[in-house]
């Protein structure tokens, strides 16, 4: 007995639920393969973005990254945009060739220590304010977080050859000015910061008691900074026990008076 011819079954498309099983049409003299549907003819494309995706940082090198940025900070209040490089080098525990590879030039460093003095500011708001028993509490856990930022300090940074319109820049200036505006009018709303002040009369103050005195002799003043910064904090205490002149001042006119 002959027996019947039978097709390989490797040489067919393994069938799945993305398979066109239909038959072909009868007056066909072959058997057309049946034809993936899109779905199956896409299925690669979706493993691409994974042989693409961008690695993430090292551990190591985003803690050399931070011990870099806390060191020129330090650095930059000490001597200006003119510090050495050097010197940060030395101060973050790293050489030099390693601080040149995260921040190639001086503008760079700059740039990115004003950026990172700012997120640290913002965050210290929103935490202080998610986690103070009062929004009293929360305005002076700020205000002493963000002089030991040396925000004050950096400030004279911001008025030199400095990209102030730069969109990173812009982004982290307007995420501190939100979360700053809702710490002072949280705590105006709820009674405990007299009404006459403004967001721009705290970050004014701020920025002239935290800043160090000129001259090398006069770097180590944490302790009365902080002590200046509480003498003026009780002054934001209601009842207000006098009448301030002018009136208060706004982010705006900083801006207007420092462009």
């Amino acid at each position: 007995m002959k027996r019947p011819t039978t097709t390989a079954p490797a040489a067919l498309p393994v069938p799945d639920a993305a398979v066109d099983l239909a038959p072909a049409p009868a007056d066909s003299g072959t058997r057309t393969p049946p034809t993936p549907s899109a779905s199956r003819t896409a299925t690669p494309r979706t493993a691409t973005p994974r042989a693409t995706r961008v690695p993430r940082p090292r551990a190591d090198a985003v803690r050399n990254r931070e011990r870099i940025l806390v060191a020129a900070r330090e650095v930059l209040v000490e001597f200006g945009s003119g510090a050495p490089f050097d010197e940060v080098a030395r101060r973050a525990g790293i050489g030099n060739a390693t601080l040149y590879r995260h921040f190639p030039d001086r503008p760079t460093l700059v740039h990115h220590v004003v950026l990172f003095v700012m997120d640290q500011v913002t965050a210290s708001a929103e935490a202080a304010l998610a986690e103070e028993p009062d929004a009293f509490a929360a305005l002076c856990r700020f205000t002493h977080a963000a002089a030991d930022e040396r925000i004050g300090a950096l400030c004279p940074m911001l008025a030199e050859d400095f990209d102030r319109d730069h969109p990173e820049l812009l982004a982290a200036r307007g995420a501190l000015e939100a979360a700053v505006e809702t710490l002072l009018a949280t705590g105006q709303a709820a009674g405990l910061v007299r009404t006459d002040i403004g967001v721009g009369d705290l970050m004014v103050a701020l920025s002239q008691l935290s800043r160090p005195l000129p001259g090398t002799a006069c770097l180590d003043v944490d302790g009365f900074v902080h002590r200046h910064l509480q003498l003026f904090l009780d002054g934001l205490r209601t009842p207000a026990r006098s009448v301030l002149p002018g009136s208060a001042a706004t982010l705006e006119d900083l801006r207007q008076k420092t462009v």
